[in-house]
């Protein structure tokens, strides 16, 4: 059976491999060494294409994907080397795919590393790092975040050598409410049908399947609530009285759980006192914009906030992959910063995301509240990502004087 089933699978690699492939942004560091890399990103985000197309080129491999329930079953995990090794010839690299669903796969990757095999996995869960992976292999496994397109992947396969300025803003208008999951781009699927199969799907399966959740209707009010509400602040007591969950644990539990799958992340809001900055409340954000296209309770989309969405998904993508850490900022006035980006201890640089810039008022309070942030974090980076407004301007708050970058979003998520 299991002889069949990799058969069945290396002819789906094979026609893999035929398929149009977008280079990614990414890399797999030290592809040769015997660490275990360790490919972790959403589900469908292209993390499989990615590792083939890294692997294709060097040497030769055995593949087997764990999105199979038949193997999932499989008690001796002899079984699947012998299976790789008769259908692969004995290959001495692996490419484990979706591991997290195989039950004490840690112990199984541990051990064929002990027996020579150079391995990639890949997972859709992120606590395959903070907490399975890193318990059992400290040390010894090299991780890489992939996640679904960038806006410049985005471009790379709509030809972005060749586009106009005016162009590339046509295509973000695009990408702002369709996303970046590689496959319905690049096989020209309807976004809106893909991206609602795709989402009930992690629901179901990485989360409903995975956690034995009882109260099905609970995780899909709260998952289809944030998500219609993205960019904003929330509570756990809100969140109970506006869904199907009976508590604020189960709230709790439930977010952590869409944040381990990569649809949702929240934002702490920022405070010197760790204290402070655990109790405040929390803005959440979804990975990608697409499933907000998909699945949010609205009849049109709000631009302003699927900007603020884009800009959020870039910031924290790089902070998944190892770079500074992104909060928000907000006074006891209810004055805002959207995004505070911290380098260590340092604050490096403080961004507002207006779609509509051109409103004299609104301006003055996207100015005010960098201003002040400024001053009280001690950043004097402040930016602010527009639609199209580009300019570096003097701006002045009651003796605070600073100058503000103005930059629109296309150009920033490019120069990013």
């Amino acid at each position: 059976m299991i002889h069949d089933i990799l058969i069945l699978q290396k002819r789906e690699l094979e026609k893999k491999l035929k398929e149009q492939y977008v280079e990614r942004d990414a890399k797999i560091n030290a592809l040769k060494s015997d660490m275990i890399k360790v490919i972790i990103g959403p589900r469908r985000a292209g993390k499989s294409f990615f590792s083939i197309h890294a692997l294709r080129g060097i040497v030769n491999f055995g593949y087997v994907n764990f999105d199979d329930e038949k193997l999932v079953e499989v008690k001796d995990y002899n079984e699947i080397i012998n299976g790789l090794d008769s259908v692969y010839d004995n290959p001495k690299f692996l490419l484990l795919d979706e591991i997290q669903n195989l039950p004490k796969w840690e112990l199984f990757v541990n051990r064929l590393q002990r027996q020579g095999r150079y391995l990639v996995v890949t997972g859709s869960n992120s606590n395959l790092l903070s907490g399975e992976l890193a318990t059992h292999l400290t040390g010894r496994y090299l991780p890489t975040a992939l996640f679904t397109f960038s806006f410049n992947e985005f471009l790379k396969f709509k030809g972005r050598n060749k586009l106009t300025d005016a162009e590339t803003r046509k295509e973000l208008g695009i990408y702002l409410t369709s996303g970046g999951y590689p496959e319905p781009l690049v096989k020209n699927l309807d976004y809106k049908e893909y991206l609602t199969t795709l989402f009930n799907s992690i629901i179901y399966k990485d989360i409903v399947k995975r956690y034995k959740i009882r109260s099905v209707g609970a995780i899909e009010d709260l998952a289809a609530y944030l998500i219609s509400n993205v960019a904003k602040e929330y509570s756990y007591n809100t969140l109970t009285d506006v869904t199907r969950c009976k508590s604020v644990h189960t709230v709790a539990k439930y977010i952590k759980y869409l944040e381990e799958t990569f649809i949702l992340f929240k934002l702490d809001r920022f405070s010197f006192k760790l204290k402070e900055q655990t109790k405040s409340s929390k803005k959440i954000y979804c990975y990608d914009n697409g499933f907000i296209y998909a699945k949010a309770f609205k009849l049109s989309p709000d631009t302003g906030r699927l900007y603020e969405n884009i800009v959020a998904v870039h910031l924290k993508k790089s902070e998944d992959a190892g770079g500074a850490r992104i909060f928000y900022w907000k006074n006891q006035q209810g004055e805002e910063v959207d995004f505070v980006v911290r380098n260590g201890i340092v604050i490096t640089e403080l961004l507002q995301v207006c779609y509509d810039i051109n409103e004299p008022d609104t301006k003055q309070r996207e100015i005010k509240a960098l201003l002040k942030a400024g001053k009280e974090l001690k950043c004097k980076k402040l930016v602010i990502i527009t639609s199209d407004y580009e300019a570096k301007e003097k701006a002045e708050w009651f003796g605070i004087k600073e100058k503000i970058l103005f930059v629109p979003l296309w150009k920033w998520l490019l120069e990013k």
